[in-house]
């Protein structure tokens, strides 16, 4: 009678074990994925400093690329809004 509680108090143990261990997993998955999403994040603004950049360089070497100048402005005001837009869309 001994030998068959404690086998089956380590059977409990094993399950309760094997439930904390399904529980830190799951834990640790959703960890990574946040992870993965901040990088996904940190590349489009890496992306986005780049174009300032050359949006600067731009603007100081005169004033006749001004045409062109307002139409860079145009598109990186448009791409930092839908690139915003998905990313408040993946994160919902």
């Amino acid at each position: 009678m001994a030998d068959w509680t404690r086998a089956q108090s380590s059977g409990a143990v094993e399950d309760i074990l094997d439930r904390e261990n399904k529980r830190m997993a799951d834990s640790l998955a959703s960890k990574v994925t946040r992870l993965k999403s901040d990088s996904d994040f940190t590349s489009v603004t890496g992306l986005l400093t780049g174009s300032v950049k050359r949006f600067s360089t731009m603007a100081r070497s005169g004033r006749d690329n001004r045409k062109l100048l307002c139409g860079m402005a145009v598109v990186l005001i448009v791409a930092f809004f839908i690139l915003s837009y998905l990313l408040s869309r993946t994160r919902t």
